[in-house]
């Protein structure tokens, strides 16, 4: 069940990042944006020191950050 959780805030996330970046991402990029995103979110967080509490809402906000970030750097790539 804890997967399965993972799963669908990782693919909110990404959807929300999507409509953040002006990504026009599908459902399942979205899944992964936000998947890889949730675990980007959760790394840069523990690096600077924050700590977001396991809750629904925290884990959305940590989760959209890293997919932020993650588009980000793939809008870097992409210009090169």
């Amino acid at each position: 069940m804890g997967m399965l959780v993972s799963i669908l805030i990782g693919a909110l996330a990404g959807v929300i990042a999507g409509k953040l970046m002006n990504y026009g991402l599908g459902l399942i990029w979205a899944i992964i944006v936000g998947v890889v995103g949730g675990f980007l979110g959760s790394w840069l967080f523990s690096i600077i020191g924050l700590s977001v509490s396991g809750s629904f809402w925290g884990q959305l906000l940590v989760g959209v950050v890293g997919a932020v970030v993650l588009l980000w750097l793939v809008s870097l790539i992409k210009k090169k």
